[in-house]
């Protein structure tokens, strides 16, 4: 054990093993999130909900070990390599396209849950939706399909911000381009203009948003990706700071203090993907376990920004919130 936490370590990656892998009777399982344990919280208390509701108690009847990437790839590979060389469960992703098409190419013989933003066959995750094959399956949550939604919500929220700031990360090129295009397409017909900033570090984050008020960004829109989930704290004292209305697709986000988000219940899809491990640890097969795809979106606002903000909530906004936060 100490051997793969040294390993994590070194890669990158923070390995948190609970209990003992290598315990007789009692499966292992490995939790690979490219967050930290403060920003997957959410997620995470899902999992272990999903566990339990196929009768698998954490540090009982099942031991996890963690690995957390605090929003960088980095080790990713080393890691995998190492789990792939032991006799695990299954892996759980809950939620990274990264991760996830990683493990596949390296992971052959355990069983991978994943959770996605995007379509899993076209990303060759699985074969079909009904019928995944192969040794993986998991969840699929809409959050790059739902950018457009997301910014006319901001839109309606914000009607005076007619220049609106786009923050893409490149270290994750698939999500910041689907991410471009989307947002490009759609801009035109709400009346505004969008500019695109990019940052893979904190550092390149400080320096995106001197560079938004000189361009007059009256909002900013984050792009989803788990990095920026990871600087949830950063983000929003930064965006009160610039006095910019800001919105992700992250609930978390919001209530680190971003104004408004807009997506997938992490929640309920960390609650599948622990589901869903379960009944592979009581024998059922990836290849028999259709994938899942997200049926509800939650709208969050953030009232206590808002009126940092100097800003008054639309009541058509506030009708339509699953949780307005004070």
């Amino acid at each position: 054990m100490r051997r793969r936490k040294f390993l994590g370590l070194l890669s990158g990656a923070i390995a948190w093993p609970i209990g003992a892998s290598g315990q007789r009777g009692i499966p292992a399982v490995a939790y690979l999130s490219v967050g930290s344990p403060d920003t997957m919280a959410t997620r995470t208390a899902g999992f272990r909900k999903g566990l339990q509701e196929t009768g698998f108690i954490e540090g009982r009847t099942v031991t996890v070990e963690y690995h957390w990437f605090n929003g960088q790839y980095d080790g990713l590979t080393s890691v995998l390599q190492d789990l792939n060389k032991r006799k695990l469960a299954a892996i759980a992703i809950p939620g990274s396209t990264p991760i996830s098409l990683a493990a596949k190419k390296l992971v052959a013989d355990i069983p991978i849950v994943f959770g996605v933003a995007e379509n899993p066959v076209s990303l060759g995750l699985v074969s079909s939706l009904a019928r995944p094959t192969g040794n993986a399956t998991g969840t699929n949550f809409f959050a790059i399909e739902i950018d457009t939604k997301r910014l006319g919500l901001m839109h309606e929220l914000v009607p005076a911000a007619k220049k609106v700031a786009v923050l893409l990360n490149p270290a994750n090129p698939r999500y910041s381009e689907a991410t471009r295009r989307a947002i490009s397409a759609a801009a035109p017909s709400l009346g505004i203009e969008v500019s695109f900033f990019e940052a893979s570090t904190s550092e390149e984050i400080e320096t995106a948003f001197p560079a938004m008020a000189d361009m007059n960004a009256g909002a900013l829109f984050v792009a989803t990706e788990a990095f920026f989930s990871s600087r949830g704290s950063q983000l929003s004292q930064l965006a009160l700071a610039y006095r910019l209305p800001a919105c992700s697709s992250n609930r978390e986000l919001a209530r680190a203090g971003l104004l408004m988000t807009y997506g997938a219940s992490f929640e309920e899809i960390g609650r599948q993907i622990g589901f869903y491990v379960g009944r592979i640890i009581k024998g059922e097969k990836p290849a028999d376990l259709p994938v899942v795809q997200s049926e509800k979106l939650d709208l969050i606002i953030n009232g206590k920004t808002a009126a940092a903000l100097g800003l008054s909530v639309p009541p058509m906004i506030l009708a339509r919130a699953d949780e307005v936060i004070y």
